[in-house]
């Protein structure tokens, strides 16, 4: 039995189970259109079951040694490494990632796997000093009860462990939506982990569904109290929303429009490194991606010149190859809607200095330049491989272009100077941004999260602990209080 035909269910308070709806979500390989699994949707009322399992649960997890949660973690952690080879093959046969792309993601999920082990025995009160005599204030952190993870596609596997890792870990119960282009990656792989790994029934479910099926149940039922979003603004401003309306928590992790900015005392050549990779790794499909390369004038033909040539020696195909740079985009409607965007593009004034053609779901590398400045293009986010690559003229100028965006997620900046780059990015309305090297990057102490509207609220170290954990200020009064009636 293949790992889809055994994952490909509904995990609900410990049980392996098929979806009470009447229709069904079919997982798809990108590349070759294979049919990996069909999976009939979760239903409002599975949903319940999956809350109500995790509430009760939860109590008692909460109430569990946290080192003996720590040793579930610990155990998750041995089983991930035993089936990561696994792992890595179902990633690239669900995602259409590379090889070198899945084996990055599930060694950054197992860094933050390690880091959830130790966020188990981390949270501490604290006793607080009174104005009031004779009176001592305590400070508990507790955790907040059950956590909802809405996970993208993609790093399924990675963002749904970053967050549901440490919520356990924290004495919390996690249910989890997985996108429905990843729903065993980011779903069923990490409900049999922490299944094999001993975590008590009800504290991990796994629900495959859609909005058409269960519309707003996963946000407005009373149980959870964080929602745990990845995913587009679009979506992120409606979860928000909602979670708001019913006074609950939200970490929202959403779209970006990064800059790659290239000063004019950069290492061009190590400049034009970081930028391929930083927009065309997983064929561009990641939030942080450069959307846009900033390149000041006075280096613009030679990093022009450079990076054109190494987007073009890029090879599109099966991700399955090792020679293979681009793989496919994740469905044929992302492909469609990306080379639309191009076409529109170039008609409207664009110039194309590489123009890749479309095949299915694989679209080659495009390189535009010369867009206008008033142009939708470049305030919105491009998720496949497309680089927008404009020109500047100093300092002044390269701030204002790389803050010309509604987002705010990540951001890289080049030059010799490593101060220099330190106040250039200190200027940049983003809340990541790296001094010489990719715009991508996560790790798991560093806060990770955006501004304007890349999102809320940070993960990762001990922004995980306030994510995921409440307070609770319980006062003793030793003496007696003077009431003033």
């Amino acid at each position: 039995m293949s790992i889809f035909e055994d994952l490909a269910h509904q995990y609900i308070d410990g049980t392996w189970l098929a979806g009470n709806g009447s229709w069904d979500i079919i997982d798809v390989n990108p590349y070759n259109g294979e049919k990996l699994a069909a999976i009939t949707v979760a239903t409002v009322e599975q949903v319940d079951q999956a809350y109500r399992a995790a509430e009760r649960a939860q109590r008692e997890w909460a109430a569990t040694s946290p080192y003996a949660r720590r040793a579930v973690l610990e155990r998750a952690l041995r089983i991930t490494e035993e089936r990561e080879k696994e792992i890595v093959e179902a990633m690239i046969d669900e995602l259409g990632g590379t090889r070198p792309k899945a084996e990055y993601e599930i060694h950054l999920a197992k860094e933050f796997i390690r880091e959830a082990m130790q966020l188990a025995v981390r949270p501490e009160g604290r006793i607080l000093t009174s104005p009031v005599p004779g009176k001592e204030s305590r400070v508990q952190r507790l955790p907040v009860g059950v956590v909802t993870v809405i996970s993208p596609f993609n790093f399924p596997f990675l963002v749904t462990m970053k967050s549901a890792a440490p919520a356990l870990a924290l004495g919390n119960a996690v249910v989890v939506k997985p996108n429905q282009n990843a729903p065993v990656v980011g779903g069923g792989v990490i409900a049999r982990i922490f299944e094999e790994a001993g975590l008590p029934a009800g504290l991990l479910s796994v629900l495959v569904t859609d909005i058409a099926e269960i519309g707003d149940a996963l946000l407005t039922h009373p149980v959870p109290k964080v929602i745990s979003f990845a995913g587009s603004d679009r979506v992120g401003r409606h979860v928000g929303a909602v979670a708001a309306r019913h006074f609950k928590r939200t970490v929202l992790e959403l779209s970006g429009n990064s800059a790659l900015v290239v000063l004019d005392d950069a290492d061009v050549d190590y400049a034009v490194e970081a930028a391929v990779f930083s927009r065309f790794v997983y064929q561009g499909q990641v939030c942080m991606a450069a959307n846009r390369i900033l390149v000041d004038t006075r280096v613009a033909e030679e990093f022009t010149d450079k990076f054109t040539a190494r987007v073009r020696a890029l090879r599109t195909g099966d991700p399955r190859e090792a020679d293979t740079h681009i793989g496919p985009l994740i469905n044929s409607f992302q492909a469609e809607a990306l080379t639309a965007l191009v076409e529109r593009a170039v008609a409207s004034g664009a110039q194309a200095l590489v123009r890749g053609a479309t095949r299915g779901n694989l679209v080659e590398p495009t390189v535009l330049t010369g867009i206008p400045e008033d142009s939708p293009l470049l305030t919105q986010e491009i998720f496949g491989p497309v680089a927008l690559l404009m020109v500047f003229d100093g300092e002044e100028e390269a701030v204002r272009m790389a803050n010309a965006t509604p987002y705010g997620l990540s951001g890289a900046v080049h030059t010799r100077d490593v101060e220099r780059g330190i106040r250039f990015a200190e200027r940049i309305e983003t809340g990541m941004i790296h001094v010489n090297d990719s715009t991508i990057g996560d790790e798991p102490l560093a806060a990770f999260g955006g501004e304007k509207a890349s999102g809320l609220g940070r993960l990762n170290g001990e922004s995980t602990v306030e994510a995921f954990t409440t307070q609770k200020w319980i006062s003793v009064q030793h003496g007696r209080s003077t009431f003033p009636l």
